[in-house]
């Protein structure tokens, strides 16, 4: 695997959401690192972005580059000017890249560390794609034409309405609220995970869906105008739903042990 390094002055908000991002989308392909030529500690609100948008925190904390000096790296990439300045004689390094991003500290915005996420996620997505040619759907960004496509379809468009209202459903629930057979709910998931409108993770034997959390800020907005003008459209199914005993996603066990749900 091809080793990355991520670096910016304090390692506090833009590398580490840079190393998380990387290693979320292509973990399998690059070994990921970032650190601070000045490092202090990561500041709460990167570990809250971080956590909103499922992206693993854990082990995570601020180093400084001097404790990788004794490793190799394929690409180097700073995310200021001040620590591409001070990289440029790394020992061992290979391509030396600036992403010059602003530091989310010095904005007042409160969704000033959301957008830097959002804003680093389509970098790191270029990133594989440049770098991979053989790219999964689930990392490249999703197209309008995508999007619309996803929503002509009633069980589409009625389980990404149900998914945006619960936060979280899995594939029996659907089946439930949809009165639909599990090969068909299964299917309409799959296809809207592989157009990047949901991210799955598996719990056990479950397999949950949510609205991804990388989509694109309009289509989001239409995703709940939508929901918010469709109770009507919405009634029967929520009925059903507030029926089911056990639910998975509110830690029931309602699905029937052995169903394929993925």
């Amino acid at each position: 695997m091809k080793r990355v390094l991520f670096v910016c002055t304090a390692n506090s908000a833009r590398s580490q959401m840079a190393e998380a991002l990387l290693r979320h989308f292509a973990g399998d392909q690059f070994e990921v690192f970032s650190a601070g030529t000045h490092p202090t500690q990561v500041d709460p609100r990167t570990l809250q972005a971080m956590e909103e948008f499922d992206l693993k925190t854990t082990s995570i904390e601020s180093k400084s580059v001097d404790s990788l000096s004794h490793l190799e790296f394929d690409f180097v990439i700073s995310l200021c000017d001040k620590a591409h300045a001070e990289c440029q004689n790394w020992p061992g390094k290979g391509v030396i890249m600036s992403w010059d991003f602003p530091d989310p500290k010095e904005n007042d915005n409160p969704k000033a560390f959301a957008i830097t996420l959002q804003e680093l996620s389509e970098r790191i997505r270029l990133f594989v794609l440049v770098n991979k040619k053989d790219v999964e759907s689930s990392i490249r960004p999703v197209t309008a034409i995508d999007f619309f496509k996803s929503l002509a379809d009633e069980t589409r468009l009625l389980s990404l309405l149900l998914i945006q209202q619960e936060k979280e459903l899995c594939v029996c629930e659907l089946m439930e609220a949809l009165d639909q057979s599990q090969p068909k709910i299964s299917r309409h998931l799959s296809q809207l995970r592989k157009s990047g409108l949901l991210m799955d993770r598996r719990q056990g034997q479950w397999v949950f869906y949510k609205i991804h959390p990388l989509l694109n800020d309009w289509m989001k907005e239409i995703l709940e105008n939508t929901r918010q003008h469709s109770q009507k459209l919405l009634e029967t199914p929520e009925a059903r739903l507030k029926e089911m005993s056990a639910r998975p996603s509110l830690g029931g066990n309602a699905c029937h042990s052995g169903e394929n749900h993925e």
